[in-house]
């Protein structure tokens, strides 16, 4: 009974490790380019990868080495996080629904792999996922984003030094590379992003609040705003 115990486990961790070999695929390049901007923008080795193993999440590391570039405290650094990944409170809120009981402590540890990629996965899954699964699924992911961290790193340190100040104007195409697609797909992200634009502005040039803080405010105040009104809009359509 126990043999074939640890075999089902073993076949369903295999199965997530199968599943999440495309996302370790897709991360590659991602996670290679944060090494190499993480490289450019002051962080050690160590510090590359410790942020990778400890945050995993591509677009809020992104985000932190734009603002540590700028100079931005930790505070203002760990709660801009905060709010760009709050969505992974409710992915996990849903994704407790379809995975089978386990103990707390299983379900806290790979909870901590879920990203957007691996949510589409386990949720689209036929059936109840099994913590074997999750754990093949978010093993492979995660260990090719910290691997290729490490590895963008190394590669940014052979570069020649003007290259590699060059390349902090990549941080910024890959940032317009994220939102170009969602702005072709919903008008209602050409008004958070321009929103956000303007209230950053205006914080900075008016108010003359810290660079850290203008984004924080701008995020919050724009998501707020432009939720108002979309429900406004939505409200008087079914009217």
């Amino acid at each position: 009974m126990e043999t074939t115990l640890a075999t089902r486990k073993i076949s369903h961790f295999r199965q997530g490790v199968q599943a999440g070999a495309s996302i370790a695929i897709g991360y590659m390049p991602i996670a290679l380019t944060f090494g190499l901007l993480a490289k450019t923008t002051g962080l050690s080795l160590f510090e590359t990868v410790l942020m990778s193993v400890i945050v995993y999440a591509g677009a809020s590391q992104y985000i932190s080495l734009n603002l540590l570039s700028l100079g931005t405290g930790a505070f203002e650094i760990v709660l801009t996080t905060f709010i760009l990944n709050i969505r992974h409170f409710l992915m996990s809120a849903s994704l407790n629904e379809k995975v089978e009981p386990d103990v707390l402590w299983k379900k806290a540890l790979y909870a901590f792999g879920i990203t957007d990629e691996t949510f589409s996965v386990a949720a689209t899954k036929e059936g109840t996922v099994t913590t074997s699964y999750m754990f093949g699924l978010i093993a492979v992911s995660y260990g090719s984003w910290v691997i290729s961290s490490g590895i963008g790193h190394l590669v940014g340190a052979s570069l020649p030094q003007s290259l590699q100040e060059s390349m902090s104007v990549a941080l910024y195409a890959m940032f317009i590379g994220l939102l170009v697609p969602a702005l072709k797909k919903q008008r209602k992200t050409i008004w958070l992003a321009g929103t956000a634009a303007i209230l950053n502005s205006v914080c900075l040039l008016v108010f003359h609040v810290p660079k850290g803080w203008a984004i924080v405010i701008a995020t919050v105040l724009a998501a707020v705003i432009v939720q108002f009104f979309d429900k406004e809009s939505e409200a008087e359509r079914h009217a």
